[in-house]
């Protein structure tokens, strides 16, 4: 098997990848449904966050609200991140899953690309 090279250019703010899932296709909303679900199984505090697609390679992304300390209403976690997007039209969005043992994000993942301007 060879491996595959994706070209990211900073020129091209669509070409950049944002993460490990950001080499795969889009997330379904199934998809993106059973990673909340997995967030949730482990315990983890989830979070939402956003920023414009020319920043997206900045380690500084907005945060949407505060954590959503002790959240385990999937649904609950769903209506935030399309609220989210509705507030911030043409944002990127990503889910992050605080793990507050070993005090690290377990999951951190873009559920919505937006085009570059």
């Amino acid at each position: 098997m060879t491996m595959q090279d994706y070209p990211s250019r900073l020129s091209n703010p669509n070409s950049r990848k944002l993460g490990t899932f950001s080499y795969l296709p889009q997330m379904t909303p199934e998809q993106i449904r059973k990673q909340i679900e997995y967030i949730v199984s482990k315990g983890w505090n989830p979070a939402i966050e956003h920023t414009e697609p020319d920043f997206a390679s900045s380690n500084y992304w907005y945060m949407w609200k505060l954590p959503m300390f002790g959240e385990s209403d999937v649904d609950a976690i769903l209506a935030e991140i399309e609220e989210c997007k509705s507030a911030n039209p043409g944002h990127h969005v990503r889910l992050v899953g605080y793990d507050n043992i070993k005090q690290t994000q377990g999951a951190n993942m873009l559920v919505h690309r937006a085009e570059a301007s």
